[in-house]
């Protein structure tokens, strides 16, 4: 039996007319779209990204802006009671209807839901947007409040004014960041839609679960919205089960549950740890049908007092899962090329490179649904902060309404996603107490501001999800404690910059043990044929106006440039000194997770910042602006295997400064080669450990096999450092009970300058095997950091791998986003670096 079909929905996108008043303005808008892609289409303003562009455009955002359309409206469509749904209005806006003033909205964050029965004619309506400049709006609401509240230096960089983004609710990075442009886009990026109800509409449906041994109990929860009081009917489908029900409602807010026990079900894991098997839900409310994808999975995090401090891990299906991934940044600065397709693309090189946890940081934006589909079908987790960041925030009745009313419909429109592994209540807010003069002076009253915010946040994932964990922070010790969470390893979690942003030694990473690490990074440039993209050749030196402006960083450029001196000869010219960046960047981080890694199960969690950019810019990402790999996507590919063997350096004695700092360059008396096995089986590895000198020649150190637990590092042998030859390092290979190569790895005892790097020559021939492009590359001397690159868009199996004689390497390339490819195109753009040819 059907549920009779009443309600209907007439989408209200399209081009609208896009005027500017105070600038002479007028053209057209797609929307849902944004005020640049329009002017970009109108060839009104260059390319924001471009050189230094991006001061030109600045008024942009400074620029009161109208968009209004006609549409029309049939007997049909209005024929009951009227929602007007907006989604993703950015920001302060005031909506007009026929010349009426409905709504006025001032919240990015929030889906407003205006009732506007009786107001819609037949035949031609008008519907109009005023924007207001959101950065006026903010400088009033800062200079208005009773204590100031300072805002993030992240929004001064590069000479840029800064603005108070912390008053006003929009992603917090669009003022800009230390990685991000300036663009304080305008625009309408959600839901625009006319929706007709007999009596109700659909608000939210959520999806609680209970694991029991041989069945799953589901509780159906939807709240629907009644404009009187009556009956409607409502039915859901799911695993086989149909349940149909007519249900009385008052007006107002209603809550209808319903319950289903799926039988024998087909468990929901991450990536790497079994099939991400979904359920479909549909939901049919008179008509207004809404369709779900449902992960069955039992999620917990274990905070839970140990012989350390406490833990912090996450248990699903009855596994603690070692998390692996990184954080994750808005897809673009300009909010109309996020589009399904090149999210998509960024996701599936996170699953490619063995990840299953990505954090969405609180300085950016709740994604849109396909964002959170897309990582159920792929198997990656999300840690989810709530939109704050890197400052206080006010904590007046208005603001504590407004976010309110956003995180109870953000985690409403969520929490059924298998992704959603934890809310967490921000990004260094706490933290930031330290930061700045007038928080420092007062901080009791800062704290309490802080907590009426964070408490609300709590109050309301108890209420609204209470299946899922609230986390306060990142980086936090716990609940209700305000105490300094940056310099604590033994519980919750940490960001550990002091590699970079105190220029420590890499070795440094060694020196903590987080229990989980959700935040570390280090930089490099972006790729040279990305940077082609946005400056000239005069403009390609690290410290042209142009490579500075494309650095948000204060002294990102000479930070890169000064460890290189550390590590590396100093490269010959500025392609190679951008392919020495992206080294060095990759064996900063390669240092960090291969150690923290080898702690388990003391850590538990490693996600570095960060996985992508939204402009092309000089930063600690992984994938370049557009998805291509950088270096450290590949060595993440590598030091994220889930079957992994490690070196990790001992030190018998550790000579210490006056100030008991441990002196950077002293060498390790021996290597222990652990291994770990981050899957839910037993695995037994054979390893063979070699000296091989950088000039050539190599020598069997030791041979053996290893049995290594579910879910467990342990120590596989140990070699003395006195053992190796000054210009000799380790190179080590294990492979599984048939003989299949799982990874091969290296450990240098000094810096790669200190040795005298053969000039090896490097051959790649091309070939095919199972219908993909395969490269093959050999080497007649030792070759370091070997990469292939190539103009089609794609990854190849590996890249930067070390290369000795005797020892091919084949890659298969993997072509993204559709690309067609051959041998014979990537032949044609293909060129191979090398560590020894940089100098």
């Amino acid at each position: 039996m059907a549920v009779p079909a009443y309600n209907a929905a007439l989408s209200l996108g399209g081009d609208f007319s896009l005027r500017a008043i105070s600038r002479d303005i007028a053209t057209t808008i797609a929307l849902p779209g944004d005020v640049h892609t329009a002017l970009l289409n109108a060839d009104l303003i260059p390319d924001p990204y471009w050189g230094e562009n991006e001061k030109q455009v600045l008024w942009v955002g400074e620029t009161a802006w109208t968009m209004d359309r006609v549409f029309s409206a049939t007997e049909a469509d209005i024929d009951g009671y009227l929602t007007l749904t907006l989604s993703e209005v950015d920001c302060i806006a005031t909506i007009f209807l026929n010349g009426e003033e409905i709504a006025r909205t001032d919240n990015t964050f929030i889906r407003y839901d205006i009732d506007v029965t009786g107001k819609v004619r037949l035949g031609d309506n008008t519907l109009r947007l005023e924007f207001a400049v959101a950065e006026d709006i903010a400088n009033a609401r800062a200079a208005a409040h009773p204590f100031p509240i300072p805002f993030t230096k992240n929004y001064q960089t590069n000479g840029l004014k800064g603005i108070p983004m912390n008053f006003i609710r929009k992603p917090a990075c669009h003022a800009g960041w230390d990685w991000g442009i300036c663009t304080m886009p305008v625009g309408v990026y959600g839901t625009m839609s006319l929706r007709k109800s007999r009596l109700a509409r659909q608000e939210s449906v959520q999806v609680d679960q209970v694991h029991g041994k041989t069945t799953v109990e589901l509780s159906i929860k939807t709240i629907v919205h009644a404009f009187a009081h009556g009956e409607v009917e409502v039915a859901h489908t799911i695993g086989g089960h149909q349940i149909l029900d007519r249900v009385a409602v008052q007006k107002g807010e209603n809550v209808l549950t319903h319950n289903v026990t799926i039988h024998d079900p087909k468990l929901w894991w991450p990536a790497g740890q079994g099939e991400q098997h979904l359920y479909e839900l549909v939901t049919d409310l008179e008509g207004e049908v809404t369709t779900r994808k449902i992960g069955l999975r039992d999620l917990q995090w274990v905070i839970e007092k140990d012989e350390i401090d406490h833990t912090f891990k996450c248990r699903i299906n009855g596994r603690d899962i070692t998390m692996m991934g990184a954080n994750w940044i808005p897809a673009d600065a300009i909010p109309s090329r996020i589009t399904p397709e090149v999210v998509g693309d960024l996701l599936a090189s996170a699953k490619a490179a063995n990840m299953n946890m990505l954090r969405i940081w609180g300085g950016g934006q709740f994604e849109p649904d396909w964002f959170y589909d897309k990582c159920d079908e792929l198997g990656i987790l999300i840690w989810h902060d709530f939109m704050f960041a890197c400052m206080s925030y006010p904590s007046n009745r208005e603001f504590l309404a407004s976010i309110e009313t956003e995180v109870t419909q953000q985690v409403r429109r969520l929490s059924h996603h298998a992704c959603i592994a934890l809310w967490c209540g921000d990004n260094e807010v706490i933290g930031s107490l330290d930061w700045y003069p007038e928080t420092k002076k007062d901080k009791e009253r800062y704290i309490a501001n802080y907590d009426r915010v964070n408490s609300l946040l709590h109050r309301i994932v108890e209420d609204e999800d209470p299946i899922r964990r609230f986390w306060p922070s990142s980086p936090s010790l716990g609940y209700m404690d305000f105490s300094d969470g940056w310099h604590s390893d033994t519980r919750g979690d940490l960001h550990y910059w002091d590699v970079w942003h105190s220029a420590k030694s890499f070795e440094a990473y060694r020196t903590v043990n987080p229990r989980f690490a959700s935040e570390f990074g280090f930089q490099s440039f972006t790729s040279m044929n990305v940077i082609e993209t946005f400056s000239e050749e005069k403009d390609r030196n690290p410290s042209s106006p142009v490579m500075e402006n494309h650095q948000r960083n204060a002294g990102g450029n000479a930070r890169i440039l000064e460890t290189m001196t550390r590590y590396f000869r100093f490269p010959r010219d500025f392609t190679q000194m951008v392919f020495l960046s992206q080294i060095q960047q990759g064996l900063a981080i390669k240092t960090a997770i291969e150690y923290w890694r080898s702690t388990k199960p003391r850590c538990m969690g490693t996600l570095y910042w960060q996985i992508n950019d939204l402009w092309p810019v000089a930063s600690w990402s992984s994938l370049d602006y557009g998805g291509q790999w950088k270096l450290m996507h590949y060595m993440a590919r590598r030091f994220f295997l889930p079957i992994n063997v490690v070196a990790v350096p001992q030190h018998t004695e550790v000579r210490t400064n006056t100030r008991g700092i441990p002196v950077e360059g002293q060498l390790p008396s021996e290597i222990v080669l652990k291994a770990i096995n981050d899957t839910g089986h037993a695995a037994t590895i054979a390893l063979e450990v070699l000296a091989v000198r950088v000039s050539g020649g190599q020598r069997q150190l030791w041979s053996g096999n290893a049995a290594v637990g579910p879910d467990a590092a342990i120590a596989v042998t140990e070699i003395a450092t006195s053992t190796l030859a000054e210009d000799e390092f380790l190179y080590f290979i294990w492979k599984d009970a048939d003989g299949t190569i799982l990874g091969e790895n290296d450990f240098f005892l000094k810096p790669y300058k200190a040795f005298e790097l053969p000039q090896a020559v490097v051959s790649s021939k091309w070939s095919e095997a199972n219908g993909q492009p395969v490269l093959t590359l050999e080497a007649d001397a030792p070759a370091f950091f070997v990469t292939a690159s190539t103009n089609v868009p794609g990854y190849f199996s590996d890249n930067a791998v070390t290369l000795l004689p005797g020892r091919p390497v084949s890659l298969t390339f993997t072509s993204r986003r559709g690309a067609e490819v051959s041998v014979a195109t990537l032949s044609e753009g293909l060129t191979v670096q090398h560590l020894a040819e940089t100098f």
